[in-house]
C-alpha cells in the first residue's frame, strides 16, 4: 500500500512538474488609437492618428510621418525660397535634373491637364493673382486683363524628359504645385508612418485630405460647405477603409470684392473663379486622384464632372452645387454610414430655457509660431455662474498623458472626458488656413440637455509645445439677446471673438 502511495506521489509530482513547465500562453496584444494634433503643417493644420501596440511606436510612426513631410515640403514648397521647385523655378531655357519625386508631381500636373479639358494648370496661379490684387483694390479685373493672364497660362510651362529625368522650365510663369502637392505628401506621410513595427494603422489629415492606411476602419465627416464650424454637423458620414478623400470647396478661401464672394478656385480656361460647385469630396484608392478630381469638380460642369470621374477606377464622389443641390455617384451610399433619424416634437419655449434658435459661435485663432509642426494644446469650454463646467467644446491635444498640460480644463473635466479606445471621426473638409477655427456652442450641456439663460463664462486655454501657457475667459449673458465680445490675443492665441446670435438660414 505504501509503493502505491508513494508511486501515486511521483506520478502528481511529475504531472505538475510537467505543467510548470509547459510555456505560459502570451497575452494577446491590443491595438489602440493614440491622436496627435498639429499646427502649421503645410500652411494649414494635421491630424494624425496612429493604431499601434505602444505609445512609443506611435511616437516613433509620428515621427516618421512628419519627417517624410518635411522632407518633401523641402522639395515640392513654393513658399520656401529654398525648396528644390523654387531653385528650379529661377532656371530657364535648361534641361534640369530633378528629385523622383518632383518629376512626379509635374508629371501628374500634366496627366491631369489633358484628363481635365485644362480644368487643372500648375500655372493658374497667375490669374489667382490677378484676382487677389483686385480684391485689393475692390475693382473686378477687366476683360482685357483677364484674357491676358488665360493668354499666360495656355503657354507651355516646361518639358520633361523621362529618359534622363530632367525639367526645362520654359516661361515666366508663376506656377504652384497645391492640387497634387499635399494629396502626395499626405500618401509618402501614411507609408512612412506604416512601415514601422508594431502599427497596425495610420490616419494622416493634413488640412481636410485624408488618408486611411492598414488594419482600421475609419469614420469621416464630410463639412457642410453652409454650415462651417469644427463641430457643426456634418453633410455626410462615411465609413472608409484603404482609401483616400479630399474635400474641396470655395467657402474657405477666396476673395471678397463689392461684398461678392468670388472663390479661390480659378477656371484656368476661362480666366473667373469657379461658383456652380461649392464643395466637391471625393473617394479614391489614390490620394492623388482623390485630389485632382475633388479640384476639377469645383471648375468643371457637372455632366464633364461624371465622364471625368468614370475615368478613375473607384472612385466615389459627392457634389454640392450653389442652389443646394447634391450630387453623388452611384456608389456613394454603399461607404456612407446609415443614420436613424429621430424627430422630437417641437417644445415650447419657456423663459427658464436657453432659446434654441441662438447659438454662440467662437471663432480662435492661433498664434503662427516658427517651427515645422510646433504641437499646440487647447482646450474650449463653458462655465456657468456657480464656476460648474457644463460643456467642452473642444480639446485638441497630443496623446493622453499630456492633457494634464491643460490645467484648468483638466482639473475641470477630465474625469468626464475619455480617449484612446474610441475612434473620433475624422473631418474632411475644404483647406483652412493656418490656425483658424470657428466652433459652435449650441447651449446644451455634456449630456446633451439645454442649459439654463443666464451668465456663462467661456474660457479658452493654450499650452503651445515648447511654448507658454495661457488662459483666456470671457463672461456673457445668454437671454436670446444678441450680443458680441472679443479677447486680446497674446504669444499663442492670436484673437478670439465670441457672437451670440440667431441661428442663420442656409
Amino acid at each position: 500500500m505504501k509503493k502505491i502511495t508513494r508511486f501515486l506521489f511521483c506520478v502528481c509530482m511529475l504531472g505538475s512538474l510537467a505543467l510548470n513547465a509547459m510555456p505560459t500562453p502570451k497575452a494577446k496584444k491590443t491595438s489602440r488609437l493614440y491622436v496627435s494634433q498639429f499646427e502649421n503643417v503645410l500652411g494649414t493644420s494635421l491630424e494624425l492618428k496612429v493604431h499601434a501596440y505602444s505609445e512609443k511606436q506611435a511616437s516613433v510612426a509620428e515621427n516618421a510621418a512628419l519627417s517624410e513631410i518635411e522632407r518633401m515640403s523641402k522639395i515640392l514648397s513654393g513658399y520656401d525660397v529654398n525648396s528644390e521647385f523654387s531653385k528650379w523655378m529661377k532656371t530657364s531655357q535648361q534641361a534640369i535634373p530633378v528629385s523622383k519625386e518632383l518629376f512626379e508631381v509635374l508629371s501628374l500636373f500634366e496627366q491631369w491637364k489633358l484628363k481635365s479639358g485644362g480644368a487643372l494648370d500648375a500655372s493658374a496661379q497667375v490669374i489667382g493673382q490677378l484676382w487677389k490684387q483686385a480684391a485689393a483694390k475692390q475693382v473686378i479685373p477687366s476683360q482685357e486683363e483677364i484674357n491676358r493672364a488665360v493668354t499666360e497660362v495656355q503657354q507651355t510651362h516646361y518639358v520633361l524628359d523621362a529618359t534622363t529625368q530632367t525639367a526645362t522650365h520654359t516661361s515666366n510663369v508663376p506656377l504652384m504645385l497645391n492640387s497634387f502637392a499635399k494629396s502626395y505628401i499626405i500618401k509618402h506621410a501614411a507609408d512612412a508612418a506604416m512601415s514601422v513595427t508594431d502599427v497596425n494603422a495610420v490616419v494622416v489629415n493634413i488640412g481636410g485630405d485624408i488618408i486611411i492606411a492598414g488594419n482600421q476602419s475609419e469614420k469621416i465627416n464630410v463639412s457642410d460647405p453652409k454650415a462651417d464650424a469644427e463641430n457643426d454637423a456634418p453633410i455626410d458620414r462615411l465609413l472608409l477603409n484603404n482609401k483616400a478623400v479630399a474635400t474641396s470647396g470655395n467657402y474657405r478661401r477666396g476673395e471678397l470684392i463689392n461684398g461678392k464672394w468670388y472663390s479661390h478656385i480659378i477656371d484656368p480656361r476661362t480666366g473667373l473663379p469657379a461658383g456652380e460647385v461649392i464643395s466637391a469630396t471625393v473617394v479614391a484608392p489614390s490620394a492623388t486622384d482623390a485630389g485632382a478630381l475633388a479640384t476639377a469638380f469645383n471648375v468643371l460642369s457637372v455632366e464633364e464632372s461624371k465622364q471625368l470621374a468614370s475615368t478613375v477606377p473607384g472612385a466615389e464622389y459627392m457634389m454640392i452645387t450653389k442652389n443646394g443641390d447634391r450630387i453623388t455617384s452611384k456608389g456613394w451610399s454603399a461607404i456612407e454610414i446609415a443614420e436613424t433619424k429621430k424627430t422630437k416634437p417641437a417644445a415650447s419655449i419657456t423663459a427658464d430655457q436657453w432659446n434654441p434658435d441662438y447659438e454662440l459661435t467662437v471663432n480662435v485663432e492661433l498664434a503662427q509660431l516658427q517651427g515645422f509642426g510646433r504641437r499646440p494644446f487647447v482646450a474650449v469650454w463653458v462655465e456657468d455662474a456657480d464656476k460648474k463646467s457644463v460643456r467642452t467644446i473642444a480639446v485638441w491635444f497630443n496623446k493622453d498623458r499630456w492633457l494634464h498640460e491643460l490645467r484648468a480644463w483638466y482639473s475641470a473635466n477630465y474625469s468626464n472626458f475619455t480617449t484612446g479606445t474610441g475612434n473620433m471621426a475624422s473631418i474632411s473638409s475644404a483647406t483652412r488656413s493656418a490656425g483658424k477655427y470657428s466652433l459652435k456652442w449650441d447651449g446644451k450641456d455634456d449630456k446633451g440637455l439645454y442649459v439654463k439663460p443666464g451668465k456663462y463664462t467661456i474660457y479658452i486655454e493654450a499650452a503651445r509645445e515648447h511654448g507658454t501657457y495661457q488662459l483666456m475667459s470671457q463672461e456673457m449673458s445668454f437671454k436670446g439677446n444678441a450680443q458680441q465680445a472679443t479677447i486680446a490675443g497674446n504669444v499663442e492665441v492670436a484673437s478670439v471673438s465670441l457672437e451670440y446670435k440667431k441661428k442663420s438660414d442656409n
